[in-house]
């Protein structure tokens, strides 16, 4: 079997399982097994597999007809042009939450030396960014789990940052020491009903990083208030938020004294970011 003839038969077998977005994960697939990048593929496509790329392209597409998530069975997933590796325990990066960064990126550009705050940092890639993309940023991860916290160390050495990884629990108020310019946070966010109709993949990452209890809003409830008082003057709160909870996440931070609370959408049009500023320390 050729390169194009496995990158064919791997498109046809996920598009008959009702795989969405067959034709990028097919891509994908076939860069993992065969190591090449899209150009040395084009070149390349005539190549047989050997018997050990073939063993595996079939080990990897029996895994995917199940729906177990291509980004756990390839171990490791690009964010906002980084790598980070997940697995079993941690939330999956999604392309959504770039939209996140960019909020969050605005913010400590403006400041000299700032110091930020990522609660529930799971595999890291909110915080590691931060860093990444502004050197004098004084970063710190919060993560409660130690499956999720083997990758936000892991993903941290990876990436080359220096950063300040803590394990406290988000609800208890733990991880905050100082003030911060910038406290931002991709919580659990699905509701009870919502829990029980997860999509596929999404039923195999981490039920701590999904639930967020009755409506969904409980770890919004309780940094905005909790957390409030560790922001230094005009300091920014920053959440991504699910589909339709923009308008309950900006009522909250509202309620909570928060000042020019706004939304910001995602690729795909959806309200993802809630932000507000604290005027007065």
């Amino acid at each position: 079997m050729t390169i194009f003839e496995a990158y064919n038969d791997c498109k046809r077998q996920l598009q008959q399982a009702g795989i969405e977005d067959y034709v990028f994960e097919s891509k994908q697939i076939i860069k993992h097994i065969t190591g090449y990048t899209n150009a040395q593929i084009l070149t390349k496509y005539t190549q047989p597999l050997t018997d050990f790329q073939q063993n595996n392209l079939t080990v990897i597409i029996k895994q995917r007809l199940i729906r177990y998530p291509l980004q756990y069975i390839l171990r490791r997933w690009n964010f906002f042009g980084r790598e980070f590796f997940v697995g079993p325990g941690v939330l999956i990066p999604r392309a959504d939450t770039e939209t996140l960064i960019d909020v969050c990126l605005e913010t400590v550009k403006a400041k000299q030396n700032p110091r930020v705050l990522d609660l529930c940092a799971g595999s890291g890639c909110i915080g590691i960014t931060i860093k990444g993309e502004c050197k004098s940023a004084d970063v710190t991860l919060v993560e409660k789990f130690d499956e999720a916290l083997g990758y936000t160390n892991k993903n941290a050495e990876h990436n080359q940052v220096d950063v300040k990884i803590v394990q406290g629990d988000v609800l208890a108020t733990e991880g905050a020491d100082v003030l911060y310019d910038l406290i931002v946070s991709n919580p659990p966010y699905i509701n009870d009903e919502d829990m029980k109709n997860l999509q596929p993949e999404v039923s195999f990452e981490p039920a701590t990083a999904l639930a967020g209890g009755s409506d969904g809003l409980d770890f919004y409830r309780h940094i905005a208030k909790e957390y409030k008082a560790y922001l230094a003057k005009d300091g920014v709160m920053a959440f991504e938020v699910g589909i339709n909870q923009a308008d309950d996440v900006s009522r909250i931070m509202r309620e909570n004294g928060f000042m020019n609370v706004q939304t910001r959408k995602d690729y795909g049009e959806v309200d993802r970011v809630v932000f507000g500023t604290v005027t007065q320390v």
